[in-house]
């Protein structure tokens, strides 16, 4: 049996000002959002929402810490509606404070708490990559856990995903680029994943066209041409986000969440890091199924055989960030059991969607790779 969802209502708004006037932002309002964007854009237009700004609680990835902070910080505050405005990380960390249950956030994503929606939770991207404003899935560094581990639940939907490009016209080259790489690859395992069907495959052929097109623009025109496409990207962004929050993600996540917990490598980054290594396993070991289809459509958009189209997307991809081996973030000799024993016993929720089964000294076999 197949099925395909999609929950959140999708708006789209040339402008802050017009989806502040449209959804009637101000009091009974919970805004999270970064004190820049804030100042910029929508101060003017605020008339009385609880704004947090939260890069106070911590930068990069999300983590449990970030979201205690701000819960403390809130307790005997009223709202009603969560809206976010940001990255993957804020809308990461916004899905949990639409809950009734919040703290202790370990005991949360260990399902110790009753997970149950409350508030009403509005979503707003900054950025072409998270795909998260449409799919039901926290990702948080747990540290007491030292690792990154998703909560996936129907709870965590959005009911509004708004797409405004005006907040991504000035977003930075190297943002962008670990954006937009995620997003690639979300469309890319969410082809291949055994849960994928007619149509998320449609989205996820989709987005790649776009994302790679995009990319094939921006090496022709220069860097500031991103400008240009980034409507574009951000509707590819969450074309990809409907086909992984159906079919799901892969082993590129699940072996990029150590390196990025334990290093803070940003998450596009990471992925991008173990996306060649994990496709070319699959090719090795599983050729003649889905992934010959992936790799023709791949040709197409490359202008390449079906042989050489991983080469031929680092090449490509290289143009937006140099691939580095993995000891250069700092990884050692010895992370390469730790983080294959950690993506084998914490990641099951992510490599049941492997394209073909990788064991553990597969895993441990294209880190050695990588390294």
């Amino acid at each position: 049996m197949h099925s395909f969802r999609l929950v959140p209502e999708i708006r789209q708004y040339d402008t802050t000002k017009e989806f502040c006037a449209d959804l009637h932002i101000g009091k009974g309002d919970l805004l999270l959002i970064s004190e820049s964007l804030y100042d910029k854009f929508f101060k003017a237009q605020d008339k009385g929402a609880i704004p947090v700004f939260y890069r106070k609680y911590g930068s990069g990835e999300p983590t449990d810490l970030m979201v205690e902070g701000i819960y403390r910080d809130l307790q005997g505050l009223s709202y009603q509606r969560v809206i976010a405005v940001g990255g993957g990380t804020i809308l990461d960390v916004a899905k949990l404070f639409a809950l009734k249950n919040i703290s202790p956030v370990v005991d949360l994503y260990d399902r110790k708490l009753e997970i149950q929606k409350e508030k009403e939770l509005i979503l707003v991207p900054t950025t072409c990559g998270t795909g998260s404003e449409v799919t039901n899935i926290s990702i948080l560094e747990l540290t007491a856990k030292n690792t990154k581990l998703g909560l996936a639940d129907d709870a965590l939907f959005a009911d509004k995903a708004v797409l405004i490009p005006e907040l991504l016209k000035r977003l930075p080259l190297r943002f962008f680029a670990t954006s937009s790489i995620d997003a690639l690859i979300h469309s890319i395992e969410s082809f291949t994943s055994p849960k994928a069907n007619a149509f998320t495959r449609m989205y996820s052929k989709k987005a790649m066209t776009i994302i790679l097109e995009c990319y094939q623009y921006i090496v022709e025109h220069g860097p500031e041409s991103r400008a240009d496409v980034i409507g574009d990207l951000l509707t590819a962004s969450t074309y990809a986000g409907i086909a992984f929050g159906n079919a799901g993600c892969a082993a590129v996540h699940a072996m990029s969440y150590p390196l990025g917990a334990a290093y803070h490598v940003p998450h596009g980054e990471a992925n991008y890091a173990m996306f060649t290594g994990v496709y070319k396993t699959y090719l090795r070991l599983q050729p003649d199924g889905v992934i010959a289809k992936l790799n023709e459509h791949l040709a197409y958009l490359l202008g390449c055989t079906p042989e050489h189209v991983y080469d031929e997307l680092e090449t490509l991809l290289n143009h937006l960030i140099p691939k580095k081996p993995l000891h250069e973030y700092g990884m050692t000799e010895a992370d390469i059991d730790s983080f294959t024993h950690t993506v084998m016993t914490k990641q099951g929720r992510l490599m049941a969607n492997n394209y073909t089964t990788l064991d553990e000294d597969t895993v441990r076999g294209i880190y050695k790779e990588l390294f």
